[in-house]
């Protein structure tokens, strides 16, 4: 599976190896349930498609003097607070219960398939392989400890543990460093064409390969990645064209 000139190949974590959306529908499934208990079906839907919006849009600053757990279980808070009308909940403790119920739901499935590990392995055998995931550092740590993926890798690298995180060029010059390798002896794997693909473009990656596992049409005015697959399953045939 080697191929001539690729030493290295830098892959994405989240919806690239594994289904991190779905994981985190059951887990939003799992915290209506609870709501349920104590709210209509109305207010319950409304109040977690307030904290998915909150979510999607998060910003977080380490040096904010919260955790990521806080933040976000202000996000359930905040989402019950205006869902209600700013009345008190009966239960004071229900952001927390949600928010954990949630957490712990999608950390309890998240999993990389048997197809994939046994896809990483291989690929390990003839390549350096590097798991590059953006994201808050706790959040993404315990995902990796969750899936246990630590050792199928020659490194993990964070972004929330740097300066920047993709697509800016300076993480991917820090990956090359790690590896011992050059931009042009790597390909980057990944889901999102903003931040893997034009990444991995303006760092001089010898090719880009695009996961749409969504079978969507890139947005106009999109970055072109090199390659698109439907799943990382399908890697192994991009590597043989570039041999």
């Amino acid at each position: 599976m080697n191929s001539e000139g690729i030493k290295a190949i830098l892959l994405d974590l989240d919806n690239t190896l594994i289904d991190t959306a779905g994981a985190g529908g059951v887990a939003i499934q799992k915290v209506t349930e609870l709501l349920k208990t104590t709210l209509d079906h109305e207010h319950t839907i409304a109040i977690c498609d307030r904290f998915k919006h909150k979510l999607h849009h998060e910003t977080f600053d380490p040096a904010g003097g919260r955790t990521i757990d806080e933040v976000r279980i202000s996000h359930w808070e905040e989402s019950i607070q205006e869902v209600m009308g700013g009345s008190p909940s009966s239960n004071p403790t229900l952001a927390s219960e949600c928010y954990y119920q949630w957490k712990n739901t999608r950390l309890e499935l998240l999993t990389i398939t048997p197809p994939v590990f046994t896809l990483l392995k291989q690929l390990r055998t003839s390549h350096k392989l590097l798991l590059l995931t953006n994201g808050e550092t706790q959040t993404q740590r315990e995902k990796v400890v969750a899936l246990g993926c630590q050792g199928l890798f020659d490194a993990v690298v964070v972004g929330g543990e740097h300066a920047e995180e993709k697509p800016a060029r300076s993480i991917f010059t820090h990956c090359f460093g790690l590896l011992r390798v050059q931009a042009h002896d790597c390909v980057m794997v990944g889901d999102s064409l903003d931040t893997d693909i034009v990444g991995g473009f303006n760092a001089g990656v010898r090719a880009t390969v695009w996961i749409n596992n969504r079978r969507v049409c890139p947005p106009e005015g999109s970055v072109n990645p090199d390659y698109t697959i439907p799943s990382v399953l399908d890697l192994p045939e991009v590597l043989a064209k570039l041999k």
